[in-house]
Formats: C-alpha cells, structure tokens, sequence
C-alpha cells in the first residue's frame, strides 16, 4: 500500500511539472511611438486642460494567452498639452504640472503602475472602453506613494503583438496632490480632484 502512494505521488508530480511546462511565458515590451496615456484635467466649471503623457515598458508578461504580470512608467517629462491656443500657454501649464504643485518632476520623475491581478471582465460600465475584456488591479505610485487602481481594459494578442486600453479616472488628492482643490476657492480657480486618464498601449515580444 505504502508502495502505490508514493508511486500516485510521484506521478502527480511528473504531471504538475509536465503542465506546467506547457503554459507559455512571454515577455513584451511596448512600443514607444505607439503608447501613451491621454490625460484630461477639469476646473469647477466645466473647464479642461488635455493632452498626452508617454508609457514605457520592457516587462509586460503573457501567461497562457493573457496578460499575467508586468509594470509600465510615465515619464513627468513627456507631458503634452493640446488644447491651448499657443505654444507658449502649452509650456506654461506643462511646467506647472512638472512642478511641486502637481507631480514634482524634481524628486519623482516617474509615475509607476505595477500590475497586480487581471481577471476576465464582461461589464458593460459608463465610462468602460467598447469591447472591454480584462480586469486590471495594480498598484499605482505617484510622488512616492502608492494606492490601488483597477479598471476594465480591452486587451488583444495578435501573433506576437500586443494591444491593450482602458479608461480610469484616479483622486488626485489620494497621493497629496491637493493644489487649488479647496472647495472654498471660487469654481473658476478650483481644480477637481478627478483626472480622466485613456490608455493605449501597443507592445511586441521580446
């Protein structure tokens, strides 16, 4: 009897190992050119401010035909701005968002996301990107601290491209960045605490 246990044990084992083997693994990095996040930031009013920001990543995993695991940066230097009249109004706001009024470029030159969890998602939320497929939880640190974000994401692996978006929005405040969100500031100086962000990512294995 004792002889056929560990036999059973052993040969749970070779099966374990053998799946196992067969899952594949792949590492993607994305495409520079192609990736980016749009950011759009609102006053009391209605007013807003938008533009681009840029999305690095050379870590991006794919377990079994899905994303697995992985982390991705945005550069503070990268922001762009896009709807104001001048270059010179563009600058102005991009070098007061670089600063330590909002993301402080100085110290923390880099926003990160870690990927923590990713789930099938078949919602159908305002707000959601169409065609919405994938849960992704994360981590993500802006000015040295860290908070939790989640959002549906349209991912599709095609050969050995990846293409992956989503549509979040985060609470400025919870990473202390608080400038002009007194709520005792008149609507047209007061800043909401919602950022609007519309991520595109575009990546190839490695």
């Amino acid at each position: 009897m004792k002889i056929k246990i560990i036999a059973f044990l052993a040969m749970t084992a070779v099966l374990w190992n053998c799946d196992d083997r067969d899952v594949e693994t792949s590492v993607y990095k994305l495409d520079t050119e192609q990736s980016n996040a749009r950011w759009k930031g609102y006053l009391k009013t209605g007013y807003f401010n938008e533009g681009t920001i840029a999305v690095k990543s050379e870590n991006l995993t794919v377990r079994d035909g899905k994303i697995s695991g992985g982390s991705f940066t945005i550069p503070v230097s990268s922001i762009v701005n896009l709807n104001l009249p001048t270059d010179e109004l563009k600058q102005q706001l991009v070098h007061h968002l670089q600063s330590a009024d909002f993301f402080n470029m100085a110290l923390h030159p880099e926003v990160k996301f870690e990927i923590t969890d990713v789930t099938t998602y078949a919602g159908t939320s305002d707000g959601d990107i169409a065609g919405a497929n994938y849960q992704i939880k994360g981590s993500l640190t802006i000015l040295g601290k860290t908070n939790p974000v989640s959002f549906p994401a349209k991912v599709a692996l095609t050969g050995d491209q990846l293409m992956a978006e989503g549509k979040l929005k985060f609470d400025r405040t919870l990473w202390g960045m608080t400038y002009a969100s007194d709520e005792t500031l008149p609507d047209e100086n007061q800043i909401e605490s919602l950022i609007d962000v519309h991520l595109k990512l575009s990546g190839n294995r490695k």
